[in-house]
């Protein structure tokens, strides 16, 4: 039997011009959201370059100049600000990056229906703890008096260890911890783009005589590769902006040197000190950066691959 395919169209143009006027009222609400958020305050990167006052404002304040990039760049703990940032980026970028796309296929290999949507349950809750709880329950597992790890340690009769105040334990802690939270959220992607593929590449391979692994590395990883390098270089565009609030509530005087990075830095400098013009130079120079950044990553992506951002 041949399916009979009806073509429905609105012949009345009143309903047509209606329908549209709907779509652009409910498209001009997000529009207003990022014009007002997003756009309207670039207007105060004019304080970078501008001896800023509260009283005269942004425009009536006198120039500056590069007064104040030059002063970042004198400055003693720049270049330690910057090697903590550059070094907690790339290391949670290198460890954290591969986790979702593993858990992605490892789902994807699971038979039964019911274990994999408890597994993702399990692994996409964490998502939705706050940052400061995350925090919180890091300081009541490591903590050197009460901590889980030191009362089993003392268990066995160990010393208690003081892992909150070491120095070399705050990137681990800072990038282990964002993994747990994150990584059943951010394979959620990957899984959408393995659900896409083909199945009868499946078939083809199966019997071609190929085994799991062969099917992950030939049908599974071609496929997602496209959601991979435009996620990767998103990632890379940020390259300098890591995460506040979980770096500075983990601070204490210990791990100084290796947890201030230009994030907890610029609202020390802006905040607390109120150096608006010096805090806002800083952040034009992170964004800077990571611009030059996207941009590299994605002609390279362009020049290896089909896939880029534009």
């Amino acid at each position: 039997m041949k399916n009979e395919i009806r073509i429905v169209k609105n012949t009345n143009p009143k309903k047509l011009k209606k329908g549209i006027l709907q779509l652009y009222i409910l498209a001009l609400i997000p529009l207003i959201f990022v014009i007002i958020f997003n756009y309207l305050p670039m207007g105060g990167l004019l304080m970078a370059f501008k001896d800023y006052s509260i009283r005269k404002g942004v425009f009536r304040s006198p120039w500056a100049g590069l007064k104040y990039f030059k002063q970042l760049f004198n400055t003693p703990i720049f270049p330690q600000i910057l090697k903590n940032t550059i070094i907690l980026s790339l290391e949670s970028l290198v460890i954290g990056f591969p986790v979702p796309i593993i858990l992605a296929l490892a789902f994807n290999e699971l038979s039964s229906e019911r274990v994999k949507k408890a597994l993702q349950t399990f692994t996409f809750a964490p998502y939705f703890i706050s940052t400061v709880v995350v925090v919180s329950i890091m300081t009541q597992v490591f903590s050197y008096r009460y901590g889980v790890v030191n009362s089993f340690l003392n268990l066995f009769g160990m010393e208690s260890i003081d892992f909150m105040g070491t120095k070399s334990f705050f990137r681990p802690a800072y990038i282990f911890s964002g993994i747990w939270q994150s990584a059943g959220f951010n394979s959620v992607l990957y899984i959408a783009a393995l659900s896409a593929v083909d199945t009868s590449l499946y078939e083809a391979a199966a019997m071609d005589g190929a085994n799991r692994w062969q099917k992950v590395i030939n049908i599974d990883l071609p496929c997602i590769m496209p959601t991979i390098i435009i996620t990767l270089i998103l990632n890379t565009g940020n390259i300098l902006s890591v995460g506040f609030e979980k770096v500075f509530l983990m601070q204490n005087p210990v791990n100084y040197a290796s947890s201030e990075i230009i994030s907890t830095y610029v609202y020390k400098v802006g905040i607390e000190q109120a150096q608006f013009s010096f805090s806002t130079a800083v952040g034009l120079f992170n964004s800077v950066i990571n611009c030059i950044v996207l941009f590299l990553v994605n002609s390279f992506a362009r020049k290896v691959s089909e896939t880029s951002l534009f």
